[in-house]
C-alpha cells in the first residue's frame, strides 16, 4: 500500500498532545490523516488533516469516524473498544489491537494478565468495589499501607492514591479498584518496545523516572538511566516479554520498579507513544513519534538508540492557577544551551495539568541534569 502523498487516510482517536507530536511525522511525511476528539479546541485540531469531534466513548460516534479510514490508531486507551472490535470485525486495521486494548484499559485485568504469564509485578488484591477494601482490613485479609488504584478511566496520576490508614479511603470513588503493595523500591524504570505488523522488534534504552509527590506525576525522565547494565538488560528482557504475550502492534511503554534487591517489577503499560518518550524526539535516531508509524504501517523501525544524554521536564500548571495560560520566564530557558520547549497548545491551565514538556540534550547526563533543575526552577505555567 502506498502511504505517502496518496489516498491513505490514517485515523487517530484522541486529539491531545500525543496525537499531535504524532502529526509532526504525519506531516513530514504527507500521510493524510483524520482524528477525533470531544474538545473543540483539541491540540490535534490545526495539524491533520480532517477534525471531528465526539466522545471516544461512544460507540457510533467511534464505529462511524472508523469507518472511511484505513488504519486506525489512538493516542488514549480511554476508547470505546465495542466499536473498534466491530470495526476490526469488519476488516478495518486497529493498532494496537482490540484483545490488547482490552487487557490494559482495566488495570485489575491487567495485573491479572502479568500473573497468568508469570511477569514479575507487585503483589495485590482486586476489589469489585471501593467499599468493600474496609472490611478487608479489619478482617486481616489486606495490611497497610497499600495503594490503590482505580481499575478504570485513571491518567496522569489520577485514579492512584497512597493508603496509609483507613481514614485516606475517605472520598475515594466507588469503584472497581485494585490495593496493590508498596514497593520498597531505588528507581521508577520505563522501556519503550517497539513492533511492527511484521514482527520486528526493537526496544529504547531504559529511562529513569523522577516522581513529583503529591501529583504522581513525572518530573523528569532520564535517559539512559543511571542503573547497571545488568539491570539495564534484565528490564529489557522484561518488557520484551510483557510486548510478546500482549501481541503489542505499535508502541507499548513499559514502566517498572527497581527494588532495593535489584529485581524489576512491572508497574503498568501503556499501548501508546508515552510521556517516558519524549526525550526522543531530540536525542534519539528515530523518535517514538515515527517509529509508533513506522510500526502501523508495517515499515521498518528505525533505529532507537540515543544521539546524545537526553532529560525530559514536564511542563505542568502551578498550584493555585486556573484560567488562560502564561508561560512565565521562557525567554531565559531559552538562553541555555540544549534546551528545547514543546508547548502542547492547550490555552487554559489548571493546577498539574500536562501543558508541555522541555528536553535538554548533552554529551554529558550530569550537566544536563543540572540544566534540567535549572530549567524545573525557571519556566512557571501560571494563568493572567
Amino acid at each position: 500500500m502506498q502511504f505517502f502523498s496518496s489516498n491513505f487516510k490514517l485515523g487517530i482517536l484522541g486529539g491531545g498532545q500525543l496525537g499531535k507530536m504524532m502529526l509532526y511525522e504525519t506531516r513530514k511525511w504527507d500521510i493524510y490523516t483524520k482524528v477525533m476528539d470531544a474538545a473543540a479546541d483539541a491540540p490535534c485540531k490545526i495539524a491533520c488533516n480532517e477534525f471531528v469531534q465526539g466522545s471516544l466513548m461512544d460507540y457510533d460516534a467511534v464505529y462511524q469516524f472508523g469507518q472511511d479510514v484505513d488504519v486506525l490508531t489512538i493516542e488514549i486507551e480511554n476508547v470505546n473498544l465495542d466499536a473498534l472490535e466491530k470495526l476490526e470485525h469488519g476488516g478495518k486495521k486497529v493498532f494496537p489491537p482490540t484483545k490488547t486494548l482490552r487487557t490494559i484499559q482495566n488495570k485489575a485485568t491487567q495485573k491479572l494478565f502479568y500473573t497468568d504469564h508469570e511477569i514479575p509485578t507487585a503483589p495485590f488484591t482486586r476489589f469489585a468495589y471501593t467499599s468493600e477494601i474496609e472490611d478487608s482490613i479489619h478482617n486481616g485479609g489486606l495490611q497497610l499501607p497499600f495503594v490503590w488504584k482505580s481499575a478504570q478511566f485513571g491518567y496522569d496520576g489520577q485514579g492512584v492514591k497512597v493508603v496509609r490508614k483507613i481514614e485516606d479511603l475517605q472520598g475515594l470513588p466507588n469503584v472497581e479498584c485494585i490495593a496493590e503493595h508498596m514497593i520498597d523500591f531505588k528507581n521508577e524504570l520505563a522501556v519503550i518496545v517497539a513492533r511492527n505488523t511484521k514482527g520486528e522488534v526493537a526496544t529504547y534504552p531504559v529511562v529513569e523516572m523522577e516522581f513529583h509527590p503529591e501529583a504522581n506525576q513525572v518530573e523528569y525522565v532520564i535517559c539512559p538511566a543511571r542503573i547497571d547494565p545488568k539491570v539495564a538488560e534484565k528490564a529489557k528482557e522484561i518488557a520484551l516479554k510483557v510486548s510478546e504475550h500482549m501481541n503489542q502492534i505499535g508502541l507499548l511503554a513499559v514502566e517498572m520498579f527497581q527494588t532495593q534487591d535489584d529485581q524489576i517489577l512491572v508497574n503498568e503499560v501503556a499501548p501508546r507513544p508515552h510521556n517516558s518518550g519524549h526525550y526522543s524526539i531530540e536525542a534519539s535516531y528515530t523518535n517514538q513519534f515515527e517509529q509508533h508509524i513506522r510500526a502501523i504501517l508495517g515499515l521498518p523501525l528505525g533505529k532507537t538508540d540515543s544521539k546524545v544524554a537526553g532529560v525530559m521536564v514536564n511542563l505542568v500548571g502551578a498550584e493555585g492557577h486556573t484560567g488562560d495560560v502564561v508561560y512565565q520566564n521562557m525567554e531565559q530557558i531559552l538562553k541555555m544551551e540544549g534546551v528545547t520547549p514543546h508547548i502542547y497548545g492547550k490555552r487554559q491551565t489548571r493546577p498539574f495539568r500536562k501543558m508541555g514538556h522541555v528536553t535538554i540534550v548533552d554529551e554529558d547526563m550530569a550537566r544536563a541534569r543540572e540544566v534540567a533543575q535549572k530549567v524545573k526552577e525557571t519556566i512557571k505555567v501560571i494563568s493572567e
